[in-house]
């Protein structure tokens, strides 16, 4: 069942919009910050579709995720107290958790890896602010952390190019088909605990 490949197609000819980079930006603050996607399937896909402005993409999600994350920072500090009881409802809630474990074992290396990995971004930003983390180094550490994530997907996409595009319209069915399937056994995973 080839369900996956009409969406590919249309996040690449969604990606050619000239209105895209707005959109871009616009995911990458927001997802810093309260929204659930990353701006990496928006990125990937743009990325492909015109390689000549890889660089320029990744700098644009990059410092609009970063602004983002000063979002989440000024909600944990100035508004946790509001944010916490819908945070607690959250499955977010033991992530936020981990993050001020994280904060408390490694300061602020935890915003680094949680800029760089796929780790909810978000709830690192709000804790963050919430333990009042200095703002300079928290800034810094999103900077790089975020940085070197959205600069290596457009590398990997400038990099593979129309070759990547081919390949990956290919087999798009069957990885998002075990993409779902991981997203589901980490949910019974998750359940079961």
């Amino acid at each position: 069942m080839k369900l996956f490949e009409p969406l590919y197609d249309r996040a690449l000819r969604w990606a050619q919009h000239r209105h895209a980079p707005r959109y871009l930006g616009a995911l990458s603050f927001a997802e810093s910050s309260f929204f659930p996607v990353p701006p990496d399937v928006m990125l990937a896909p743009m990325a492909l579709a015109r390689p000549e402005r890889a660089w320029a993409l990744a700098w644009l999600t990059t410092w609009t995720s970063v602004a983002g994350g000063l979002l989440g920072y000024a909600i944990g500090w100035l508004a946790f107290a509001s944010v916490e009881p819908w945070l607690r409802a959250s499955h977010y809630w033991a992530a936020y958790q981990q993050a001020v474990a994280w904060f408390g074992e490694w300061g602020v290396l935890a915003i680094f890896i949680a800029g760089f990995s796929p780790i909810p971004y978000k709830v690192f930003t709000i804790a963050a602010g919430t333990l009042a983390m200095p703002l300079l180094p928290f800034t810094a550490a999103s900077l790089v952390g975020r940085g070197a994530r959205f600069f290596l997907v457009a590398a990997l996409m400038r990099w593979g190019g129309a070759r990547m595009q081919a390949q990956l319209r290919r087999h798009i069915d069957r990885i998002g088909w075990a993409t779902v399937a991981l997203v589901a056994a980490g949910a019974a995973v998750y359940a079961l605990r």
